[in-house]
């Protein structure tokens, strides 16, 4: 299919260069038209309609804001979350964004602050951050108490992308992506000279306030781009009170500039994010342990479109960044002040050649071949788990589409990476438990590793609008270097954590079908998979409690000692959502929408896999209408039960949402502005206790309790 895009989509966001694919008939580079109407190679399908307030998909449906947005065209399903929506429901976290998703839940360790994506019961380690095609996590992989310093209210949209497209981005991919997408390094000149646009809000559960604001403008091959942000908030409420030493603030902003022309572009930008919040629950909230992350980011993207030869377009993505962040809180000698320090320095960057398409007998052939790399040094003072670690990798990839005609595709994908960690490694006594007049033998360790992935798919457009999928996939990652090399106390998490460096590749194997449909008063989103892991890498609680030292386990009690292990273990689930067009009403429609998720992990040995999500079933009604959006929906979270030894049992609940807002268009001579966005917002208006069994701190807080949010957005 080919689609006509502004150049924003041309500029490789992540999936645009996803199926990376032209099928047939599609407008080659050889084309000589203006970079803001290129017919781009399988961009992104759902992309903002400003002006009319709602989401167009690759398959060609429009839907109202709200409306689910189902996308086709790729071989494994891709979540997104549109602008509008962002809008509206005015996250603070990626995790908050994605929290209810099907398939996706959030570690919510610290709500609103610390609160990182878990896809298809997979974290940390499994799950990559990008934002704009470079990596971004911060050191929030460390730690559930760690922050992603990426602020959803200035994204144009985030995207969860599963299954074999992933391998474009590294072994550390392997349970999915979650990319937020915006114009920090622009990519095209507005219509009218300049564009942006301007939202605020408040939460009554939290005293939230919250600011945000993005600016594009462009004249004689010139883009640029500035945004900002500041949020706060107390200390959240919950069902009988208040959750304590949960307040946060955070604040940043970026600037960025490109030149584009008629067969690319190329730009840069820089960011700043700075915040600080307060840890939850337990002996955190006790020693009101709070954290100040700061990151400055440097990204540079591009794209050049050759006027012919072998290659179609190429394109690029390097980025690095400078991190940092204390652990603040009432040390053991009873002083407020600092107790532990992170830094991380890191760099990336991938180059794609996308090739023109290659007619053969058996049909249409369109690939990309891409190499990356990174560095990632990570050091750790005070009170800290981690000695300073170096980690390196090199990878080659390639992705080819076959498409055969009768509207079936075939794809394949292949990765060979090199991978090293170098640390000083730590022989525990096999108990994890000290032997008297023996400490642990230490010394310096280089692991290497050389991952090797493939996967293979196909996709068959159905009668009605209906497209179905099936893919395998084989995916070895590498341990990280804190799985690796952990071995003291993280006070935040109450954990103290000892690393394997004898931990071998972990392997996976997967199984996925999907239905999905995107046009029509039925949209429907529907995938089921089964993956098979040997070696899966996971924090084993091991039943012995620490204090500070290495030598008070087993005698203290302070915190959890987690070892990370290997075991043989499988996953298996699936995700549906769905929503059914019934009363025509104005030029919009009411409906119902239904959704349901569930992810069930267990070893070899019987055991569950640790903080996994509950089964979620939901439903509810819509009206998007005439400008009107309205909404009430019940989310419910069965009793999860099966629970890893030291787990505890977290009772199901009930979240109970509704929402409505108003679009206008007005005249920008006089309001200043093209369009404005009214809205008000109520979630678990139920008052339930909300726990989440994926989370570390399940026992100690309660997630936010009624909550009403009134939200106010500008379009210019």
């Amino acid at each position: 299919m080919s689609l006509t895009l502004r150049a924003r989509l041309a500029a490789g966001t992540t999936l645009a260069s996803l199926s990376l694919l032209l099928p047939a008939g599609t407008a080659t580079a050889q084309q000589s038209v203006a970079l803001e109407e290129l017919s781009v190679t399988s961009p992104s399908p759902i992309q903002p309609v400003r002006g009319s307030g709602g989401a167009s998909s690759g398959s060609g449906a429009t839907f109202p804001v709200g409306v689910l947005p189902v996308v086709t065209n790729t071989f494994s399903p891709v979540t997104v979350v549109t602008q509008q929506q962002i809008a509206r429901e005015q996250p603070r976290t990626l995790g908050d964004a994605l929290f209810d998703r099907p398939g996706i839940s959030s570690s919510t360790y610290a709500p609103g602050a610390a609160s990182r994506p878990i896809i298809r019961g997979l974290d940390n380690a499994r799950v990559r951050i990008q934002e704009n095609g470079v990596i971004n996590n911060g050191v929030s992989d460390l730690g559930e108490d760690h922050t992603v310093p990426v602020n959803p209210l200035v994204s144009d949209r985030i995207e969860v992308i599963r299954g074999p497209a992933t391998l474009r981005y590294g072994s550390g991919a392997i349970g999915g992506v979650v990319s937020a997408e915006n114009n920090r390094v622009p990519t095209f000149i507005p219509a009218n000279g300049v564009s942006g646009q301007v939202t605020t809000g408040f939460s009554s559960v939290d005293n939230g306030r919250l600011g945000a604001a993005t600016v594009d403008a462009g004249k004689d091959g010139i883009a640029v781009h500035a945004d900002g942000f500041k949020t706060a908030t107390d200390s959240y409420a919950i069902p009988g009170g208040i959750q304590r030493n949960s307040a946060t603030e955070s604040q940043g902003g970026s600037v960025g500039i490109s030149a584009i022309g008629d067969r690319g572009f190329i730009g840069i930008s820089f960011s700043h994010y700075d915040a600080l919040y307060q840890i939850p629950g337990g002996e955190a909230a006790e020693s009101r342990t709070r954290l100040d992350p700061r990151q400055d980011r440097v990204v540079a993207r591009g794209e050049y479109r050759p006027l012919d030869g072998p290659l179609e377009v190429i394109r690029f993505w390097a980025g690095g960044s400078v991190y940092r962040h204390d652990e603040i809180g009432i040390g053991e000698d009873g002083i407020d002040g600092i107790q532990a320090t992170f830094k991380s320095r890191e760099v990336e960057g991938r180059i794609e050649a996308q090739h023109v398409p290659v007619f053969t007998p058996l049909g249409t052939l369109t690939g990309a071949l891409g190499v990356q790399s990174g560095r990632r040094v990570l050091n750790t003072q005070g009170e800290s788990f981690l000695p300073p670690t170096e980690s390196r990798f090199n990878a080659v990839y390639l992705f080819e589409q076959l498409e055969v005609g009768g509207g079936l595709r075939f794809q394949a994908a292949g990765r060979i990476e090199g991978a090293r960690s170098s640390s000083t490694a730590v022989q525990f006594p096999s108990d994890y438990l000290p032997i008297e007049g023996q400490d642990p033998v230490s010394f310096g360790l280089k692991r290497r590793f050389a991952p090797k992935s493939a996967s293979f798919g196909a996709l068959q457009d159905l009668p009605y609008g209906f497209v179905a999928s099936v893919n395998g996939s084989y995916v070895e990652r590498a341990p990280t270097a804190y799985e690796l090399f952990s071995q003291g106390p993280h006070d935040a998490t109450e954990t103290f954590e000892i690393g394997d460096p004898r931990l071998k590749l972990e392997r996976a194997r997967t199984v996925e079908m999907s239905i999905r449909r995107a046009q029509g008063p039925l949209r429907l989103d529907a995938t089921g998979y089964y993956t098979r892991y040997t070696g899966f890498i996971y924090k084993r609680d091991t039943g012995n409690r620490c204090g500070d030292d290495f030598a008070s386990c087993g005698s203290g009690d302070e915190l959890r000692q987690i070892v990370y292990s290997q075991q043989n273990a499988t996953f298996y689930g699936a995700e549906i959502a769905a929503q059914l067009d019934v009363i025509p009403v104005g030029n919009g429609w009411a409906g119902i929408e239904a959704q349901y998720d569930f992810v069930r992990a267990q070893f070899d040995d019987g055991s569950y896999v640790p903080r996994i999500p509950p089964h979620r079933l939901g439903g509810g009604v819509f009206l998007a209408t005439d400008g009107w959006f309205a909404r009430v929906n019940l989310l419910h979270a069965f009793d999860h039960v099966e629970i890893a030894p030291f787990e505890t049992f977290t009772p199901g609940w009930n979240d109970l949402r509704a929402e409505v807002s108003y679009t206008k268009a007005v005249d920008p001579a006089i309001y200043g502005a093209s369009e404005f966005t009214l809205g008000l917002q109520g979630r678990n208006l139920l008052d339930d206790d909300i726990r989440n069994s994926a989370s570390f701190k399940k026992d100690e807080i309660l997630l936010p309790g009624r909550n009403v949010r009134l939200f106010l957005t500008a379009r210019f």
